[in-house]
């Protein structure tokens, strides 16, 4: 398939992923607070693992100041409606009678109580200030803080461990180019693109997909492709190790929808969205996505050979003009001609004959 080498002038596109892998396209809000609600609920592990670090500490920090300002009310409001209060420094535990000794010892202030909501969490042990195990009321009380805390430790412990693994920031290592290229690729025409691995790490099962995005500009509507990037020598199947830079192509066949909005006459605009996954040994995913525009998609370059393991300064992404070659039907025309000639002979008379035949024409 022919390409020009010229790219054809495309208009300002706005984008609907950007480089560094971003959704821009916006849902519309629902119009209701009530649904937009409802929308939170049914997600709250994608709002939560979205939220920044600074909204994250911000909420634990509230949930458990929250949980301490609610267990020390209760506390007050048990020592305060037995009585304790007016007699907790009175009583000695040693002479006192049992039956008049307060749900909670020498708890006589909020201040005090909100200390004890706190060492009752945290079982960091109590000193002069401790419950009555003979109070039926502080043993419920105490129970129910036990068993609450341990939930908020629980999903204060899961969200942080989802929050730090996931991989956001991992897949930052992995880079690719900032435009595509045009180029030759196992003997065909194929729009390239590069991704280095600057992990240091090996990755196995490196796969990618790309989906081409048209929009029709009378509809407004968006048409999508799917489209097959391979590596060379690989086909389909997916690339074993990803330590060095791999490149990527997709031929540009007759029925490439790729190559039909390349060569179209036709201001066309379209965003070449790029998925790639890939794993480690551990098991963790390694998830990264990038867009191209037609502005940057370069017709007559190609990248430049890579022998590195690691990407340095950018080298892997430099890109060197490219001259399309003859094609082979072009190249086989002289040959052909020569093979040609080499089976006519001229007769003594004159007249061409046929090697192999016995008669002159």
């Amino acid at each position: 398939m022919t390409v020009d080498t010229k790219a054809p002038l495309m208009p300002s596109i706005q984008r609907m992923v950007s480089k560094d892998g971003r959704f821009l396209y916006q849902v519309p809000a629902p119009t209701s607070q009530t649904r937009a609600w409802l929308k939170v609920r049914r997600d709250l592990m994608g709002v939560w693992l979205n939220l920044r670090w600074r909204w994250v500490i911000l909420i634990f920090c509230c949930a458990f100041l929250l949980q301490w300002l609610v267990f020390a009310t209760l506390w007050y409001v048990l020592v305060w409606n037995s009585g304790g209060l007016d007699r907790a420094e009175a009583f000695d535990p040693l002479t006192g009678d049992l039956r008049d000794m307060p749900c909670v010892l020498n708890l006589n202030s909020f201040s005090g109580a909100f200390s004890f909501a706190v060492e009752t969490h945290l079982t960091i042990g109590y000193g002069t200030v401790y419950p009555n195990p003979n109070c039926q009321h502080t043993v419920l009380l105490l129970t129910v803080q036990m068993l609450v805390a341990l939930v908020t430790d629980a999903i204060t412990i899961g969200a942080l461990v989802a929050k730090f693994s996931r991989p956001g920031k991992r897949c930052e290592e992995l880079v690719f180019s900032r435009q595509a290229c045009v180029c030759e690729l196992d003997g065909e025409v194929c729009v390239v693109f590069r991704v280095c691995n600057t992990t240091g790490l090996p990755l196995q099962n490196v796969c990618v997909s790309a989906v081409l995005l048209e929009r029709d500009q009378h509809t407004h509507s968006v048409r999508q492709t799917e489209l097959d990037f391979r590596v060379p020598g690989m086909g389909s199947r997916p690339c074993p190790l990803f330590l060095s830079p791999l490149t990527f192509g997709h031929p540009l066949t007759p029925s490439s929808r790729l190559g039909q909005a390349l060569t179209s006459s036709s201001q066309s605009q379209f965003e070449l969205v790029v998925f790639l996954s890939a794993s480690q040994e551990t098991g963790s995913t390694h998830q990264r996505r990038t867009s191209y525009l037609p502005t940057e998609i370069l017709h007559g370059r190609r990248f430049a050979t890579e022998t590195a393991h690691r990407c340095h300064d950018n080298h892997c992404f430099q890109t060197l003009p490219w001259t399309p070659e003859p094609t082979l039907a072009t190249a086989a025309e002289p040959a052909q001609e020569q093979h040609e000639g080499v089976g006519e002979s001229v007769c003594e008379s004159g007249s061409v004959c046929e090697q192999g035949a016995g008669e002159c024409v």
